[in-house]
């Protein structure tokens, strides 16, 4: 089950990640009136550490939910769920 959810996972995280960053530019843009901080500027230190901050927890959360809901919809179709059936389980 692993291979055949794959490359559904891979679109499905290149889909959230871009969704994702939506979200955080958004979210940049209430915050901010400057574009947030590159880690190849020079002197941005705790602006910088603010945004990738903000942005990891935002691409975490998007990522989450949509792999999770897609290996729900995987399991109503096929009735297996493709994956670990528990956080437990190694």
């Amino acid at each position: 089950m692993k291979i055949l959810f794959a490359p559904i996972g891979i679109v499905t995280g290149l889909i959230a990640g871009i969704a994702a960053q939506k979200v955080f530019e958004r979210l940049w843009a209430i915050v901010d009136d400057e574009d947030p901080p590159a880690p190849d500027q020079r002197q941005v230190a705790p602006k910088l550490i603010a945004a990738l901050l903000v942005e990891g927890a935002i691409f975490r959360l998007v990522k989450g939910i949509t792999d999770h809901g897609v290996r729900s919809g995987v399991t109503r179709l096929t009735g297996r769920w493709p994956g670990e059936d528990s956080a437990e389980a190694s």
